[in-house]
């Protein structure tokens, strides 16, 4: 089978298509005929080693697995045994970031617990974006913000695919929400739901004097107090993206910052959970809930794919296809 694959750390440049053989399923796996692949800040991270939490995950000197593309949808093409709940022709997605294998190649296989079906409604394209970024941006205001009608919500970085999801969970929970952004994404964040709209090239929310219950750090960066101070007083503060100073301030003086008061500052990072997966579909379902797809690449175009995402412009997600 034909796979895209990287053996050092560094720039897109280092990916290279080569064949290997196709995987077959062990006990609990399901093997898939990969039909889409989204990227996601994760891949970028594992490419190119950049943070230095990547190499604790994926290898010090080198990357341990060679394939990336956490984020894939597909068909069942073979089961293992004791692979409950599907069946070859299935349409499925999932997230493999804990799987230890990638889905930038024809076929990957990961134990079924990580799968799901695909809704009729969605394509396979659309099914291939939600697995990470959707669950992110879920356990962020629901798990971590506890969102509730009413919250009055910021997300600063509205428009790349946590962002997306983001803008449309906490609306979904009856939020206000105020989305940060360039001005060429206003429309874009206003189609999805946002109640306002803030351009950061021309106004610091942090110094405008509103007061926000949850702040979704997705990118940019602001001095932490300055979060701090753009809190209502039980607010919550939760770094999941952005610079690395925003990332470090958030791991480190977040506990110090929260100790006294009913502020809550701090960083996560989302792990896959069948159970908010669900709550992803419930959404989709009752169509409070759509993957935005910026651009698609095919299989063949995936280097140049990483490439755009590493430019950091994309506004929503960025999908690779199969033929």
């Amino acid at each position: 089978m034909k796979a895209l694959i990287y053996k050092k750390y560094g720039p897109p440049e280092n990916l290279q298509f080569t064949d290997l053989d196709a995987p077959q399923p062990r006990d609990g796996e399901i093997c898939i005929r990969v039909k889409a692949v989204s990227l996601n800040a994760y891949d970028w991270h594992m490419l190119t080693a950049d943070i230095p939490v990547a190499r604790l995950a994926a290898g010090f000197f080198r990357p341990k697995v060679p394939v990336l593309g956490a984020d894939v949808s597909g068909t069942v093409e073979k089961t293992g045994n004791g692979a409950f709940g599907f069946v070859p022709g299935d349409r499925v997605f999932g997230d493999l970031s804990m799987s230890g294998t990638g889905g930038l190649s024809e076929y990957t296989a990961a134990p079924a617990a990580r799968f799901h079906r695909i809704p009729d409604s969605l394509s396979y394209e659309e099914a291939s974006a939600l697995p990470m970024a959707s669950v992110t941006a879920f356990q962020a205001l629901y798990t971590n913000g506890k969102v509730q009608a009413g919250h009055k919500v910021l997300i600063n970085g509205a428009a790349g695919g946590v962002g997306t999801f983001a803008i449309q969970i906490a609306k979904a929970f009856g939020a206000r929400v105020t989305a940060v952004c360039s001005q060429r994404n206003h429309a874009q964040a206003q189609e999805l739901g946002a109640d306002a709209v803030i351009d950061y090239t021309r106004e610091n929310f942090t110094e405008n004097g509103e007061k926000y219950d949850i702040i979704l750090g997705v990118n940019g960066y602001q001095p932490i107090r300055a979060y701090k101070n753009s809190l209502t007083p039980n607010g919550h503060y939760i770094a999941i993206g952005g610079t690395g100073a925003q990332i470090f301030q958030a791991l480190l003086l977040g506990p110090l910052l929260s100790r006294k008061g009913g502020k809550h500052l701090g960083s996560m990072m989302a792990t896959p959970k069948p159970e908010d997966t669900r709550e992803i579909l419930k959404l989709v379902e009752k169509k409070k809930l759509k993957p935005v797809i910026d651009k698609v690449f095919t299989f063949a175009q995936a280097v140049e794919a990483f490439r755009y995402l590493g430019s950091g412009h994309a506004r929503g997600k960025i999908v690779i296809t199969f033929p």
